[in-house]
């Protein structure tokens, strides 16, 4: 792997870290990352001190909850098949690391150790990966550099290449074409990435599998246990779901809402249920003299055409969207819109701010028709005005919302045979029967 600026990386990448470590305790961040990674191997090694026979070792690494979510259907068509599967999962954030740590397929979750040689070496021997599956993106070079040497198969997942990314910095490119390369497989969300992949990077190995968020969606909508005893509350009502909502979102939705002259129920989801969140969401309904009931303090005289619900607790969010005839979708006036797929899956439409550049999902779900964009509180007025009143446009936009999930599954059937394939106690296993509905990629 002969690239000037993977020379420097690695040289460099020492010292820096030997910096970062000094001026850590006066950046939160930074002494966070070290904090969790004290210990680590020790750890690590307690957890793996007798590892069960396995025919097959997968290292799955994601930097973060959503890229993992990308590997989940995978990872349990896998598991589903082959039991003996022995999984790792690693994660570069705290925040990933936290929400699935327990994991229940995986022998061990760890945070990823620094990229250093050193680091790398000592991993790979650990876990002895027989194939390691990274989803989307976080390329750390020592790492995968390591696991190639030690015979593993390298597969990317759900890949991108956004316009304006890194990726195509005339400094950087070099370095990227270098990584990409490595990988024995590259599978890209869409056409457009796998030709820059090719004819960019010179990655003759990408494929267009398409996003196994899709298939994710598809399996969690069929399980909504968590919200049964909420349906009867909601049963023969229009109901407008509003998830992953911050304080910006919120200073749009509820006076748009409240101009309705037919008002939908109304379930509010903050994006964080903190005590201070969600004592100023309280706050701000009490000063418009709103009713509301905490889904923590339900009770029988919960009134669904005079109260609105709001949702307290974690865990609820993506069953939710399964009582809503609308949606709307928080982080479009912030960062970035979230999830706009666990809506469209049920397919109902979708409604979010115009930040989503970041999500193409979001960006070709409006223009497959079921989602619109808004930018006001005028145009999410009268969005919400059309879809509450005109029951034919509310469901043809729904449908199409459904059918764009629909349609674009299938591509956790394309990797799971993937890595089937490089392994010899998995292919003298029978056929692969496909556990999602969609492409046929036989």
């Amino acid at each position: 792997m002969n690239s000037p600026t993977l020379l420097i990386y690695t040289t460099l990448l020492p010292i820096f870290l030997g910096i970062a470590r000094l001026f850590s305790p006066l950046h939160p961040k930074l002494k966070t990352f070290f904090r969790v990674r004290k210990g680590l191997f020790d750890e690590l090694e307690q957890k793996i001190i007798k590892p069960p026979p396995s025919p097959f070792t997968l290292w799955v690494h994601a930097a973060s909850v959503g890229e993992f979510e990308q590997a989940r259907p995978i990872i349990a068509a896998l598991k589903a098949k082959h039991p003996a599967l022995t999984l790792f999962v690693s994660f570069l954030s705290d925040s990933g690391y936290n929400a699935r740590k327990n994991f229940p397929d995986a022998s061990a979750v760890f945070y990823l150790p620094a990229d250093t040689r050193a680091n790398a070496k000592k991993l790979v021997a650990l876990i002895k990966p027989d194939l390691l599956l990274l989803m989307r993106y976080d390329f750390w070079p020592n790492h995968i550099m390591e696991a190639k040497k030690s015979g593993a198969t390298l597969i990317l997942a759900a890949a991108v290449l956004q316009k304006n990314a890194q990726y195509f910095n005339p400094m950087l490119k070099g370095f990227y074409r270098a990584i990409f390369r490595l990988f024995d497989h590259v599978y890209t969300v869409s056409a457009k990435d796998t030709i820059a992949f090719r004819e960019i990077f010179n990655c003759q190995q990408a494929e267009t599998a398409g996003d196994p968020r899709f298939d994710q969606v598809f399996l969690r909508s069929r399980n909504c246990a968590k919200v049964d005893h909420l349906k009867p509350l909601f049963e023969n009502r229009t109901v407008l779901v509003a998830g992953s909502v911050w304080e910006q979102d919120e200073t749009l939705l509820i006076p748009a809402w409240l101009e309705l002259e037919h008002r939908p129920s109304l379930i509010l989801v903050p994006h964080e249920v903190n005590p201070e969140t969600m004592s100023k969401l309280y706050q701000e309904l009490q000063n418009r003299s709103l009713a509301y009931t905490p889904v923590s303090s339900l009770s029988e005289t919960f009134d669904p055409e005079r109260e609105i619900l709001v949702i307290d607790q974690t865990g609820y969010l993506a069953e939710l969207y399964s009582l809503a005839s609308i949606a709307y979708v928080g982080g479009g006036f912030g960062v970035n819109v979230h999830n706009t797929l666990e809506p469209a899956v049920y397919s109902i439409p979708v409604l979010f701010g115009p930040n989503c550049h970041n999500s193409p999902e979001a960006e070709e779900l409006v223009a497959a028709g079921g989602a619109v964009i808004i930018h006001d509180v005028r145009e999410l007025g009268a969005a919400l005005k059309t879809l509450t009143t005109d029951t034919s446009q509310r469901g043809k936009s729904g449908k199409a919302a459904g059918r764009f999930v629909q349609e674009r599954t299938g591509a956790t059937t394309l990797i799971a045979e993937s890595i089937e394939r490089y392994s010899p106690e998995f292919r003298n296993m029978p056929g692969w029967s496909p556990a999602f509905p969609g492409k046929d990629h036989s």
